[in-house]
């Protein structure tokens, strides 16, 4: 937000993120596949979740109210955490404008009117080996904290093949003179918010609407090693029509998920 643009009383705005992360793998048996889901399901148990939704709250200048998390039977796990503002120094922008935040390695999770959620969705399928993995995670914010800032983060702290991201903010508030403001900071894509190695990793396509302040990312991974996919194997022990037919499949369903729909 502009310095000399004054508010009337508090900044209600609503910034929402929301990312769907997916991770593919090739399980070609029936214990492979069973043993993928019960790799991935203890991976990002609860627990781990709920580090990983703390640490996300810390570096968008938050502290933790309320915690509720839970390990689904048989597989994946939910958690809900409820955040309220820190008294943030708006003299220092670092604090105050949205920005793509630290990666993983630098960091040191109800908010009152603003949460991060994250729940996990491990499937797969039953003829053609392919398992995938889904997390969908949320962060709502309002006020001067912007949930921008845990993109860098996120996105790190997974092993993501595609992401979809969704950023909107809704709601309005007013300066002083009574002018309503949609929006209080610039942004044409979220690309604008990601950190440089992100950007070379991942192949991405926008669908935004401006003038509604909604604004839509997919990122699809550009490096395919099929050693990468192949779960309780590896490419030695294949053969090349194999390790073709497999790599058609993962390509095949990693596209389907990139594009939201069926091909031929």
């Amino acid at each position: 937000m502009s310095d000399n643009l004054r508010l009337h009383g508090f900044n209600n705005l609503t910034s929402s993120l929301s990312f769907n992360i997916y991770d593919i793998c090739y399980a070609k048996t029936e214990e492979q596949r069973e043993a993928y889901i019960d790799y991935i399901d203890e991976l990002y148990n609860a627990e781990r979740l709920t580090q990983i939704l703390k640490d996300v709250t810390n570096i968008i200048g938050a502290h933790v109210l309320n915690i509720a998390r839970q390990d689904y039977e048989p597989h994946g796990a939910s958690v809900t955490i409820l955040i309220a503002e820190h008294e943030l120094d708006e003299a220092n922008p670092e604090h105050t404008e949205p920005g793509p935040g630290p990666l993983p390695e630098t960091v040191v999770a109800h908010l009152d009117k603003s949460h991060v959620t994250v729940h996990s969705y491990p499937e797969s399928h039953p003829d053609n080996g392919i398992s995938t993995f889904r997390l969908d995670i949320d962060v709502s914010t309002c006020g001067h904290i912007s949930p921008l800032k845990a993109l860098n983060y996120l996105i790190h702290s997974f092993d993501s093949d595609i992401v979809t991201m969704d950023y909107r903010v809704r709601g309005f508030t007013r300066d002083v003179d009574g002018k309503k403001l949609f929006i209080d900071h610039d942004i044409t894509s979220i690309q604008d918010y990601l950190a440089d190695d992100t950007k070379h990793a991942y192949q991405m396509i926008d669908v935004n609407v401006y003038q509604e302040n909604m604004f839509h990312t997919k990122m699809l991974l550009k490096d395919f090693e099929l050693d990468n996919y192949l779960f309780g194997t590896s490419r030695r022990d294949i053969t090349f029509e194999e390790a073709r037919d497999i790599e058609s499949r993962l390509r095949k369903e990693m596209l389907e998920i990139f594009y939201s729909r069926n091909l031929d």
